[in-house]
């Protein structure tokens, strides 16, 4: 069943993770697309909300396949299998990293800019994001809060790939996913409201929260019925 936007996706998530409460826990979109539904999951949970930067390493000519991710602190995902079939050499792959590792810090600027991570020793992060197709973004965000000391990593999405979520449940110490549809080409054909989230919307979103989730964001509507 299709999500009428990010907000439902993340309200209907919440019925999978009423399980994890507690002071302990620590929510994580996976920015940009992941912080609109973990809003509603950490509101809903009354837990803190962090976001998670990484960025997919796209194999040069061919933008929408990603041959891997990096992560804050230095996590970085390599996808071995398409980096063979794809012809993507060394020389690109650093080339390519080191694109993405810029964009990541500019990115993890403007977002620690009024707020400083959460720390994540001891704690049970969940991750959450719109969908996951390839999985290398979200096994990167993974493997990140796990470097940072995450006690217990927990993956939450709406939709994704059978392929991926097989792969990524190694990863972690539990996956939540809604939908594992069989033909799966997108993510945002999960979605009748699918546009593009923006920075100043995530600083929003990490306001509210921070602020107690006492004002609505401007992102919300209601769920489609």
């Amino acid at each position: 069943m299709p999500f009428h936007d990010r907000c439902d996706a993340g309200r209907r998530l919440i019925e999978r993770l009423s399980g994890f409460r507690g002071s302990d826990v620590v929510v994580l979109g996976v920015a940009r697309g992941g912080v609109p539904v973990a809003y509603e999951v950490a509101a809903a949970l009354r837990a803190r909300l962090d976001v998670t930067v990484v960025r997919k390493l796209a194999v040069p000519f061919q933008p929408r396949l990603a041959f891997g991710a990096i992560g804050e602190n230095g996590i970085r995902v390599i996808d071995d299998e398409i980096v063979v079939r794809a012809f993507v050499s060394a020389t690109e792959q650093r080339r390519v990293e080191a694109e993405a590792r810029e964009e990541l810090s500019r990115s993890a600027l403007r977002y620690r800019a009024t707020h400083a991570p959460i720390p994540l020793a001891g704690t049970t992060a969940i991750i959450v994001d719109d969908g996951v197709a390839s999985g290398a973004t979200a096994q990167a965000a993974c493997a990140t809060a796990r470097a940072q000391g995450a006690s217990r990593v927990v993956l939450a999405v709406p939709v994704g790939s059978p392929r991926a979520i097989r792969v990524l449940a190694k990863h972690v110490d539990n996956v939540v996913c809604l939908e594992t549809p069989g033909l799966f080409h997108s993510i945002a054909q999960w979605y009748q409201q699918f546009g593009d989230v923006t920075d100043p919307e995530i600083n929003r979103l990490l306001n509210r929260a921070a602020d107690g989730f006492r004002a609505a964001p401007d992102l919300a509507t209601p769920p489609v019925g």
